[in-house]
């Protein structure tokens, strides 16, 4: 996985003073509304140089025509754009896959796991560019500020951070606000004062956020999702997508081998047809507040599914509960912007370990915005249909189970002789 070179010297360790002004700030820059003000009011209020740092995760080509042109009307010096989406997928987001990270048992965490990736390629910038300050634009209330400066302290601990949205000079706390800054400095802006949705794209996800999702009775309108079909006008046949894995690596799709951006493209393709991986929900912010969240995944859902499937038959009992409290520490790890951290690396040694078996092909059904495994097999699979089959066999002698039985449920035996069991009455146990 991607690694950067951490400056580890005792004089690097300890950030600048606060009161001493940045020369060369590397912003994250999306070219949105809020990067768009960031960089001339950091050139005002600390009379530095701003580089700009758009990174590429797949959220389209559309979003990034023009983007070099408008930071430099926006007063960037440098404005250096990350071909992340390979990087994003082999380094983070196949590795979040293997290990079956989900948050809060919906959330495929697309946001989460994209912070870590572009906070990197805005340190590496930052040092290439001889910045001495990174800053983004993320406000006080959510989750972004702290991935951001999780990464910026586990990789860079000498540069200063810069969080416009909790500086009390930063008066611009709404879009009319905005606009209205950047029409007084004559910087074009294609924003309007109204804008239906908060979101964010990458290859893996496009999330949703505010206007009506804001109050929790509100169905979200069917004009709100943008990459994926509408379940009932989804294809009445269903589809069968096959998926290979290596070592719990997506290799192949319908028995093509392809590479990581080319494969979760044909994927996405496929579920967004059928209208799969569409999660409205209520989370729990790592800041403390409950937010409302509407999440489209079409071949992300996919691929979960199809690991899960061949998780099934090649994993045994112990280890598939292991995986899956792993999977929930992880997802945790992920979503609280943790990635740079040694826990991260402790749980992903063992995830490395669990997928080592992982080797098969799945079939995954995609239908009406549902993604069902219904065949799978792997040179590893522990499932035996001489052992399983309900009718006649050789291999198995059924009279041995009583003796299992008997040693599994020896405890209760034991308390019920020495007459110190509640249920030997008879009762359920249930007091109220």
């Amino acid at each position: 996985m991607t690694t950067i070179t951490q400056n580890n010297s005792a004089s690097s360790a300890t950030p600048p003073a606060h009161s001493k002004k940045p020369k060369r700030v590397c912003v994250a820059y999306s070219g949105g509304l809020d990067t768009s003000c960031v960089i001339p009011w950091l050139r005002e209020t600390y009379d530095c140089e701003v580089v700009a740092c758009v990174a590429d995760v797949g959220q389209g080509a559309q979003e990034l025509v023009g983007i070099e042109k408008k930071a430099a009307d926006s007063g960037a010096c440098v404005c250096v754009i990350k071909d992340l989406k390979q990087s994003f997928l082999t380094d983070f987001v196949f590795p979040m896959v293997m290990s079956g990270a989900v948050y809060e048992g919906r959330y495929l965490l697309g946001t989460s796991i994209a912070r870590p990736c572009i906070a990197q390629a805005q340190v590496v910038c930052a040092l290439e560019q001889n910045c001495d300050a990174v800053a983004h634009g993320c406000t006080g209330k959510g989750n972004d500020q702290v991935r951001f400066e999780s990464v910026y302290a586990a990789l860079a601990p000498q540069l200063r951070v810069i969080a416009p949205w909790r500086e009390s000079t930063w008066q611009l706390r709404s879009r009319e606000a905005m606009l209205d800054y950047l029409a007084k400095r004559n910087i074009p802006c294609a924003a309007s004062a109204t804008k239906i949705y908060s979101r964010d794209a990458n290859s893996w996800h496009v999330s949703h956020e505010g206007a009506e999702l804001e109050d929790p009775w509100n169905a979200p309108p069917e004009d709100l999702w943008i990459r994926t079909t509408d379940p009932k006008l989804a294809p009445n046949e269903p589809e069968e997508v096959v998926v290979g894995f290596e070592r719990g690596l997506p290799v192949s799709v319908n028995g093509k081998k392809l590479a990581a951006v080319q494969l979760l493209e044909a994927l996405n393709e496929i579920g967004a047809r059928h209208g799969v991986g569409r999660v409205d929900m209520v989370e729990n912010r790592l800041v403390g507040m409950k937010s409302r969240g509407c999440y489209e995944t079409p071949g992300g859902t996919l691929l979960m599914e199809a690991l899960r499937g061949l998780e099934q038959i090649v994993l045994d009992r112990d280890s598939m509960r292991f995986r899956q409290e792993l999977a929930n520490e992880f997802a945790r790890v992920i979503y609280d912007g943790r990635w740079f951290a040694p826990l991260r690396e402790a749980q992903w040694a063992a995830i490395q370990s669990l997928a080592q078996p992982l080797t098969g092909e799945v079939a995954v059904c995609a239908y009406k915005g549902s993604a069902t495994t219904t065949r799978r097999r792997s040179p590893n699979s522990l499932y035996s249909q001489a052992f399983a089959t309900f009718g006649e066999d050789d291999v198995y002698n059924q009279q041995h189970a009583e003796g299992f039985i008997r040693l599994f449920s020896l405890p209760s035996r034991i308390r019920a002789l020495l007459g110190i069991s509640k249920y030997a009455s008879g009762k359920n146990g249930v007091h109220r």
